[in-house]
């Protein structure tokens, strides 16, 4: 595993359940395997990202396997990426609880693609939680906008609905390498959205110009089908895991609580980018 010190950039020295670098900046791995690179300074809250309960419901509802398309699709762009005849490095920056970055882990040890993954999130809760999925995949709480890898040593790296900060993710990438992005469609969650709100707000966000002149466009596809919750407790999972639970009238929550089933449709955007 290769890391760089989040204080002076020098390379870190892994000594069973310690990082050092030679500056004598010192970092010791969390209890569940973790190493927790995020510097304070670098904070924007006392407890930045997920919370407990956003990350615990996200697992609930990922596990459920209604993403598990998409997941399969993801799998199947980032291995075109990649070399079967060399270790591959990934960076699933912002992994949240690990649901994709461990499907991702799995597909490439079927096809015994040998690969060094790495899960980031600012989220300490959404990193131990990523740390019960997979044992092998080097999990890091850290600041996308600082990454703690070296210049220049990423095959692959994923933004799965993340913000998107092009000159950071530039920094640690290959030449020409991948860069896989993930954003929602038009008609994403559009049943449940039009239960939520009274009017919906068009999005019109546009990955190449946010990106641009950092990385190319490659390709853009469009993930999307449909798929139903059968019961008040897949919907409440899901409304806890998206912004969308956030910000419940009462009448759309008493709208939602008599629901015994809702379709839904899955509409995703994914978009492959190469470092310019």
């Amino acid at each position: 595993m290769n890391l760089t010190c989040p204080v002076c950039k020098e390379a870190l020295t892994q000594n069973e359940r310690n990082l050092r670098c030679i500056n004598g900046h010192s970092f010791d791995a969390a209890r569940q395997g973790y190493w927790n690179l995020l510097l304070v300074q670098k904070k924007r809250s006392l407890d930045p990202g997920d919370n407990p309960a956003m990350v615990q419901a996200r697992r609930r509802f990922l596990d459920l396997g209604f993403y598990q398309p998409l997941s399969e699709r993801i799998n199947q762009l980032a291995t075109a990426q990649l070399s079967a005849d060399r270790v591959n490095n990934i960076l699933d920056m912002g992994c949240g609880e690990g649901y994709y970055t461990q499907r991702l882990e799995h597909h490439l040890d079927s096809l015994e693609y040998p690969s060094q993954i790495t899960g980031l999130d600012i989220s300490k809760h959404a990193v131990k939680a990523a740390c019960q999925r997979s044992k092998k995949i080097n999990w890091l709480v850290a600041s996308g906008a600082d990454i703690p890898l070296p210049e220049q040593s990423l095959d692959l790296q994923m933004v799965l609905f993340s913000r998107l900060m092009p000159d950071a993710f530039a920094r640690p990438m290959k030449p020409s390498s991948a860069l896989l992005v993930a954003w929602p469609g038009p008609q994403h969650l559009i049943e449940l959205r039009q239960l939520i709100y009274a009017e919906i707000k068009e999005s019109h966000f546009d990955p190449a110009t946010t990106l641009a002149p950092a990385f190319e466009q490659q390709s853009i596809e469009q993930v999307s089908y449909k798929f139903t919750l059968k019961s008040a407790e897949e919907i409440n999972a899901l409304l806890a895991m998206t912004p969308h639970g956030q910000h419940l009238s009462t009448e759309a929550r008493e709208r939602l609580d008599q629901l015994e089933h809702l379709e839904l449709t899955l509409d995703v955007n994914l978009g492959l980018f190469t470092c310019s």
